[in-house]
């Protein structure tokens, strides 16, 4: 397995990653992991990982081994490519070395650098290689505008194509993305080797429970047990516009609705202007990552959360706190693509509400009427959660994936 996260480091990614080899190990199986130390939550290597290039974590299952990320300014593109390569170098060379031991490799975009490292893994031990697509790269830096290089979008394209071409099965979340990939597959390859497999929640971790719990007092005085709270929860990044949260608090601010409350939870490159509006707003409250464990209770501490997806990043990406949000019987309003996997699913479950990505007005009355029917919210929650228990969960997803290594082994 190779991925730029894993337990416990705080990305969302790393505990999908480490929640899979949980389930693998646990049938018997053994497992390599190459991955990087700790740096997801402060972009550096967290205390107490530093001072080693790379440590080595034996386990009775296997052993997972944590190289240094080098990590760069977010903002410097050059940089964080340079520090893609870096890192890959290091794990691809540590799995060229790991995969005479193995029978499969395993490997996690992005970065899509990672998958050229399994590549040369399975050419070194002669194995199916499955490449694991989060979000489809380059697709969804281009959409945001991270990465606006002519020669750049081009050679992450031809990249991207040369993995899908090599890669004895992709697996991907949604349908949209597996369109999406499909459509990059050379004239006569089988489109069946494009799996979809989702990140879902596991709805017997993740349970319905009291809102007015002690996170939510953590918010302050201000926010009683009458109050309404909207909140995100999640990458504050690139893709996500959270500046519709902003947009929204301030209008409920302007009309003296101090009966409505919105918290952002989490980090990212967008954290600096949500702090500077927080400021000015006493119904904005920006709090940073919460530990995986706080998980259950985050999410019952709101009455309606929001999925934010910028335009056109529908078929490349899944924001997957939906599922944990369904999970949670909480609603949901989604500034997501129409006829994206978020939009399908609220509609399908009847759990929420989607509006067209940088649609403010139609963002803002949707808020104002959704939060208007507590009554209506509690009844989105409690279908989004009889969804959430009929979805398939982690363990059938681990399955999955053994059932898709069975085949490939054959």
């Amino acid at each position: 397995m190779l991925c730029p996260h894993y337990e416990p480091d705080t990305a969302p990614t790393g505990e999908v990653m480490a929640g899979l080899c949980r389930r693998w190990t646990a049938r018997g199986h053994r497992v390599e992991v190459i991955t990087s130390l700790p740096w997801y939550a402060a972009h550096a290597v967290a205390d107490g990982w530093r001072g080693r290039l790379v440590r080595t974590q034996p386990e009775v299952w296997g052993r997972i081994r944590r190289w240094h990320p080098l990590p760069a300014d977010k903002r410097r593109l050059a940089a964080r490519a340079a520090s893609f390569a870096g890192f890959t170098a290091l794990a691809g060379a540590d799995a060229v070395m790991a995969a005479g031991r193995c029978d499969v490799v395993f490997a996690m975009s992005p970065p899509i650098t990672l998958g050229a490292a399994g590549w040369a893994a399975a050419l070194r031990g002669r194995l199916p290689m499955v490449f694991n697509v989060q979000d489809v790269f380059p697709d969804a830096a281009l959409e945001t505008g991270v990465l606006k290089n002519g020669r750049a979008a081009a050679a992450a394209g031809r990249l991207e194509r040369w993995l899908y071409r090599r890669a004895a099965a992709v697996t991907v979340l949604s349908e949209g993305m597996a369109a999406n990939v499909r459509a990059k597959l050379d004239a006569g390859a089988d489109p069946g080797k494009v799996v979809v497999i989702p990140n879902a929640a596991d709805a017997g971790r993740i349970k319905p429970s009291d809102r007015d719990n002690r996170y939510r007092a953590e918010l302050g005085p201000g926010v009683g047990p009458d109050a309404t709270v909207v909140m995100y929860a999640g990458n504050l990044g690139h893709s996500q516009p959270v500046e519709l949260v902003v947009r929204a608090a301030e209008r409920f601010a302007r009309q003296g609705r101090d009966d409505v409350h919105f918290v952002v939870n989490g980090d990212g490159v967008q954290r600096p202007s949500v702090a500077a509006a927080a400021d000015r707003l006493e119904n904005l409250h920006l709090v940073g990552w919460q530990p995986p464990e706080r998980l259950g209770e985050v999410l019952a501490s709101a009455d309606l959360h929001l999925v934010l997806l910028r335009a056109g990043l529908g078929s490349s990406s899944v924001p997957s706190k939906v599922y944990s949000v369904l999970a949670a019987g909480r609603a949901v309003l989604a500034s997501v693509d129409r006829g994206s996997e978020v939009d399908r699913l609220l509609a399908g479950a009847g759990a929420g509400r989607t509006v067209a990505p940088g649609d403010v007005d139609g963002f803002c009355a949707a808020l104002a009427e959704m939060v208007a029917d507590p009554g209506g919210l509690r009844e989105m929650g409690r279908r989004g959660r009889a969804c959430a228990e009929g979805l398939a969960g982690p363990e059938q997803a681990a399955d999955q994936y053994l059932g898709l290594f069975s085949r490939l082994m054959r």
